[in-house]
């Protein structure tokens, strides 16, 4: 038997077609690969304003089956009790107000930062940490600021405004709209639940 000189191998037009083949499927995986970030970040937001806002329509639902209590009246405190939670709401609307501001008061116009804070970790089981000091290094996934208009950050003590702080946490200063990182804004006077994406 005679023996072949010849190597096996691949073909410089075999190596061409699978390298061609390698960057067709780079360029139409790698750009999924970069929005998955993106779109983990907008899953959390939209699964814990859903939460929270299926916490708010449970309050305004005890509230109704308990016969509206306090509704229009003078009262300054009006609570539900909801799985053995209490929560402020406020008198005329049944809509959760936390109850933590200094003036003993839970109607929706004396909302705090302290009061954000209440009726977020009262109404989400399990709630994801949060806190109102503007710490960039602290581990929370949520910092929430009262008192901030989502469109002008203009004061107006109603509204109640949640970020998620992986979207923010690069920011010199804390947000002050809605303009900017990725959360949800919550309006006691109405019960609106808001998501805002930035990404």
């Amino acid at each position: 038997m005679k023996k072949s000189n010849r190597q096996l191998g691949f073909s410089l037009i075999e190596l061409v077609i699978v390298v061609v083949i390698l960057g067709l499927l780079a360029a139409t995986a790698i750009p999924r690969f970069i929005n998955i970030t993106r779109e983990a970040e907008d899953a959390t937001v939209e699964g814990v304003a859903g939460g929270f806002a299926t916490g708010v329509s449970l309050v305004r639902s005890q509230w109704e089956i308990e016969g509206r209590p306090g509704e229009n009246s003078a009262a300054d405190e009006i609570f539900v009790l909801v799985d053995g939670v209490e929560i402020g709401i406020d008198n005329n609307t049944g809509f959760p107000t936390g109850h933590m501001s200094n003036d003993d008061s839970t109607a929706d116009t004396d909302i705090v930062d302290a009061d954000c804070a209440s009726i977020f970790t009262r109404l989400l089981q399990s709630a994801p940490t949060i806190t109102t000091t503007w710490d960039t290094s602290a581990a929370n996934e949520f910092i929430y600021f009262a008192n901030a208009n989502p469109t002008a950050g203009v004061q107006n003590n109603d509204t109640c405004t949640f970020y998620l702080m992986q979207t923010v946490k690069n920011l010199n200063s804390e947000p002050l709209s809605t303009l900017v990182g990725n959360g949800f804004t919550y309006d006691p006077r109405i019960g609106q639940v808001s998501i805002f994406s930035n990404n």
